[in-house]
């Protein structure tokens, strides 16, 4: 037999189960959070008394404290990309060759065949997906694979306008109707798990208005049709409020982005009778003015608005990771600016996306939390 000394030094000593049994439980909740969160994930399914640790408040704090981030992503969702979303990895900057897949969260198509669920929108790690055959909404965290139903507050439905927020405790839903709803706002806060109808006041947003609102210091901001101003609603309170600073001239189009933080900017073509010749991004001064901050090169806005056939109804905007993405419901591709860089660029298409498909495509921000609750 080979002495110690000289045994292969490549071979671990085995742990010993009496010894590593014993390891006090602050111990171990302080080895497995320095572990990354994919192989936390992994070892959700060796014992439960892993899992169990791994959603304690103790562990969340520390594990979430360090910054531990899975990865964040771009995705893409179309009607024939049911329940199979493709995703960009905007931090290695390629097409995923794997589609997110929730067929394990959602539904199977309805009778006829047609899908029976769409994604309205996603916040921080969540989803919302409408499901119309069963009156209600669906909130969904892939990473945790955990999901709440959410049932509409009167039947039938109709709404022309949904926003998302996910907060630190839980999230609100905001609902605009106009149709059998009596023109009402409706809001459901996960907190307390019920709706709270609000009046709308009727001379701020027309109907059939479609853009979602923008979360800011605790508020939902819409920009509103010609002549183009900014309204916000407490999402607290359920007031309405017209903002009084004067937007930039010439605008033919505005749209609103947040950072989910403490700024807030708007991106706007510049031009004349509905005809953009310019496209340029602002943000909120500290004196509640405008301040411009970049505009598009000639090239690009040249493509971009040729892209939307100068109607701007179906461009939309959002905030992810830094970037301002601009899209359009007919391209399936995402014009977004690098802000702290103020540099324009174009998202590659999506390898997997036949040839004619031409009009349908959502995009949504998705930065997996595992933490985000339902």
């Amino acid at each position: 037999m080979k002495p110690k000394s000289l045994q292969s030094p490549s071979r671990s000593p085995e742990m010993d189960p009496a010894i590593w049994s014993r390891l006090p439980e602050e111990l171990l909740e302080h080895v497995l959070s320095c572990l990354p969160l994919k192989t936390l994930l992994n070892l959700r399914s060796t014992c439960k008394r892993f899992k169990s640790l791994m959603f304690s408040p103790s562990f969340m704090s520390k594990h979430t404290t360090r910054g531990t981030a899975f990865s964040s992503f771009l995705l893409l969702s179309h009607p024939q990309f049911y329940q199979q979303f493709p995703l960009y990895d905007s931090i290695i900057g390629s097409w995923r060759h794997l589609a997110l897949s929730l067929s394990f969260l959602l539904p199977v198509t309805g009778s006829n065949g047609s899908p029976s669920c769409s994604l309205l929108s996603s916040s921080n790690g969540l989803f919302c997906f409408s499901l119309p055959s069963s009156n209600s909404f669906l909130v969904c965290n892939f990473l945790a694979k955990s999901s709440r139903i959410v049932e509409f507050p009167s039947y039938p439905f109709a709404f022309e306008s949904l926003a998302f927020v996910s907060m630190p405790f839980g999230y609100k839903i905001f609902v605009l109707c106009s149709k059998f709803s009596s023109n009402s706002v409706f809001v459901y806060d996960s907190k307390v798990h019920s709706w709270q109808k609000f009046d709308r006041f009727e001379p701020i947003l027309g109907d059939n208005y479609r853009q979602e609102g923008v979360f800011f210091n605790g508020s939902l901001y819409f920009t509103t049709s010609e002549p183009f101003s900014i309204v916000c609603f407490d999402l607290e309170s359920g007031r309405w409020e017209r903002l009084d600073n004067e937007l930039p001239g010439d605008l033919t189009f505005v749209r609103l982005v947040s950072d989910g933080e403490n700024k807030l900017y708007l991106i706007g073509g510049v031009g004349r009778n509905g005809i953009s010749r310019s496209m340029k991004l602002w943000e909120l001064g500290d004196g509640r003015n405008w301040i411009e901050v970049e505009s598009l090169p000639e090239m690009m806005c040249k493509k971009f608005v040729s892209v939307c056939y100068h109607n701007y109804e179906r461009v939309y905007c959002f905030w992810h990771q830094g970037m301002i993405c601009i899209c359009c419901y007919t391209w399936p591709e995402i014009l977004y600016c690098k802000v702290s860089r103020r540099t324009w660029h174009w998202l590659p298409k999506c390898p997997s996306l036949p040839e004619k498909w031409s009009c349908g495509f959502r995009w949504f921000s998705f930065v997996p939390e595992l933490y985000a609750t339902v």
